[in-house]
């Protein structure tokens, strides 16, 4: 085992913690004892359900509103459309790796609320289905927020268990919302939780692909003077708040657009300082690298845009790219670690990379070039499926072999 990197630059999750559910310090808890290695441990359901539905639902939802797949009624109007994309697959991926091992009769409670939220909106919607969303937000934040609050021991890492409540909070804003109120409410919230993920993914992708690059270069012998880089995360942290904060005031766009700016301007600073480029035979950290890279562009792009379609696709950036691109990578990775196997070998990863940045240019294209939006809209959405499907590939029979190592309650650990 390689030595871990010294203290001074050490990041607040370990390295080898940097792709587990609990970002709390390995060292901080006392050793496990048998009960405890026994517990079982929620992405083995959450993340093979996140992965299917995306591959399924969001496409399912792009053909309803073209005219060209029968639906249910919530999946064919782009707030439904948004809503499965954010609270259904986005949260359940969030579910998956912040959750931590418990037992197992709690965990398969937790995930049929989440799958009764989907049925309910998909079927009946109304006043079922948000309260079955309600209650899986509300059930995530107070499973994960105070545990992750105890655990920080710095202001800066007291931001995940913030952002991870208003996520959960604003889920549950988006599915009041639903119920009555009017269009220019509904894109407020649905920018807000979009940034909010966006907040979410900037902190804890530099908390998986600075540990792992650095991790990559002491085994070549080379250094990396910049991991996390504290400084530029919390600017980070600052902008995004003022961002989410300004998205409900419409006469402060300006403002807006400037923080977002900020923010991708930040962002990709802080991703070319990893150097992935010269961390050699990783495309498993390049992947990881574009996925970064589609939050960058995003926030740009939102900086450039002026409010209507044009921002609606540069949001997808984020949401197809970003979010895509960065949950299956360690949704897959997440279980390749936990079988003791290199991410680095699955060639699928590169492959689903590939498909999901394909779905996000196509996304934006249609936008660019409205008398073709229907076929571009389509390919990007045959893109997507795509690169969810192969990523289940790798991620179910991964999950299938971790819950195989996985004791029931009466075998020892």
């Amino acid at each position: 085992m390689d030595p871990p990197p010294p203290r001074s630059a050490a990041p607040a999750v370990p390295a080898e913690r940097a792709a587990a559910p609990d970002p709390s310090s390995a060292d901080e808890r006392p050793a496990p004892t048998a009960p405890q290695r026994a517990r079982f441990t929620p992405h083995l359901l959450f993340f093979p359900a996140a992965t299917l539905y995306g591959a399924l639902l969001l496409p399912w939802s792009v053909g309803a509103m073209l005219l060209v797949a029968p639906a249910p009624a919530s999946l064919a109007t782009p707030f439904g459309h948004a809503h499965e994309m954010l609270l259904g697959y986005a949260l359940a991926v969030v579910a998956g790796y912040q959750l931590p091992p418990m037992a197992r009769a709690r965990a398969f409670a937790l995930f049929a609320v989440w799958v009764a939220a989907r049925v309910a909106f998909l079927g009946v919607h109304g006043v079922l289905g948000v309260v079955f969303d309600i209650a899986f937000a509300a059930v995530l934040a107070l499973h994960v927020a105070p545990r992750l609050f105890r655990a920080a021991k710095k202001v800066r890492n007291q931001a995940l268990p913030l952002v991870l409540t208003a996520l959960c909070a604003g889920a549950v804003a988006f599915d009041i919302a639903l119920l009555a109120s009017g269009a220019a409410t509904l894109q407020a919230l649905t920018s807000a939780v979009v940034l909010l993920l966006t907040t979410l993914m900037l902190f804890m992708g530099g908390r998986i692909i600075a540990p792992a690059a650095a991790g990559q270069r002491y085994r070549q012998g080379e250094a990396l003077a910049a991991r996390v880089q504290p400084r530029l995360e919390g600017a980070l942290l600052v902008v995004m708040a003022a961002a989410v904060a300004l998205v409900a005031l419409p006469a402060l766009d300006g403002w807006l657009r400037l923080a977002c700016a900020a923010a991708g301007v930040l962002a990709l600073v802080r991703l070319a300082r990893w150097q992935l480029w010269a961390c050699r035979g990783r495309p498993d950290l390049v992947c990881l690298g574009m996925g970064y890279a589609w939050l960058g562009a995003g926030l740009l792009a939102v900086a450039a845009t002026p409010p209507g379609a044009l921002r609606t696709a540069a949001l997808h950036l984020i949401t197809i790219g970003a979010l895509g691109t960065l949950t299956l990578n360690v949704m897959a990775s997440t279980l390749l670690l936990r079988l003791r196997r290199s991410p680095a070998t699955e060639r699928t990863l590169v492959v689903a990379t590939v498909l999901v940045g394909s779905a996000a240019v196509l996304r934006v294209a249609a936008a660019a070039a409205p008398v073709q939006a229907t076929p571009l809209l389509l390919a990007a959405a045959t893109c997507w499926s795509a690169g969810c499907l192969a990523a289940l590939w790798l991620i179910g029979r991964s999950a299938r072999a971790v819950a195989k190592r996985v004791p029931r309650p009466h075998e020892p650990a």
